[in-house]
């Protein structure tokens, strides 16, 4: 099969999660989080990524969130003291549901239609803090430039924070007949082409559009806050797991693998 340019993938996996927008609507999920955002104190981050935003530190401070999905963790950084919060994301699905939340918040994100790699100028070095949250990188065909534009929004001495899946898991098939033997190659560079629809809330394995789905091994993510411009501060990695509840089966183990890690890095 003859593999996307970059813009057909990111094309591509825009149109899988305007899709993948109708199948997380209309839940008991969704129907918990309407009334949940209601609280000034609401919060969907976990404990390991909000522990770190208090270390780093984002009371009164302008903070953009660069794939907000709903915006559910958008609207969670208030709980912290976030003095404006922007939310960006190209699924203008998703989007339409953050604004929903919005409404119902006693809080007022600001949501932005956009690719990562087309930022609008208005967000070039507008803000102290960048959070890029589960299941960004893998979406991205280009590591490097996706870091560059990360980078582009915040202003000197601001700081990237990120909470990732570790890239180490994507060698296993959690659906696979034995799900701890490796299923491919941590070097991987041509993507995983999917024909199920995105989901993320313990729904059943359905078709849907084709998407694309990136491995970048930690040691090129780690290059590419460097080339970006960026002062690594923090590396840490985790045993638990961030993602879907079909890879918990990867915890507590005697062998324990890497399951996610969080990331800080400051523009300098």
């Amino acid at each position: 099969m003859d593999m996307p340019s970059a813009q057909q993938a990111i094309t591509s996996n825009k149109h899988a999660w305007d899709q993948s927008a109708q199948l997380h609507k209309d839940t008991d999920n969704w129907k918990s989080l309407l009334r949940a955002v209601a609280d000034p104190n609401f919060s969907r981050l976990d404990p390991t990524i909000t522990a770190l935003l208090r270390d780093v530190g984002v009371d009164g401070k302008d903070v953009v969130q660069l794939c907000c999905n709903n915006g559910r963790e958008c609207l969670s950084l208030f709980s912290l003291g976030a003095r404006s919060v922007v939310g960006v994301d190209q699924s203008r699905a998703f989007l339409q549901q953050a604004g929903e939340l919005a409404q119902v918040s006693p809080h007022s994100p600001e949501f932005i239609e956009a690719d990562v790699y087309q930022l609008p100028e208005r967000l070039h070095e507008r803000f102290d803090v960048a959070l890029v949250t589960i299941g960004v990188l893998g979406w991205m065909p280009d590591v490097a430039l996706f870091m560059r534009h990360v980078a582009s929004t915040l202003k000197p001495g601001g700081t990237l924070v990120m909470y990732e899946t570790h890239p180490f898991l994507e060698v296993f098939d959690p659906r696979a007949d034995n799900p701890q033997l490796p299923a491919s190659s941590y070097f991987q560079r041509d993507p995983f082409v999917l024909q199920e629809s995105i989901v993320y809330e313990g729904l059943g394995e359905t078709a849907g559009p084709t998407s694309y789905w990136f491995v970048h091994t930690l040691g090129s993510l780690i290059t590419a806050a460097i080339g970006a411009g960026l002062q690594i501060g923090h590396l840490q990695e985790y045993p638990h797991s961030n993602r879907e509840e079909l890879y918990d089966q990867y915890e507590h183990q005697l062998a324990q693998l890497p399951l996610c890690f969080t990331l800080t890095a400051s523009k300098r």
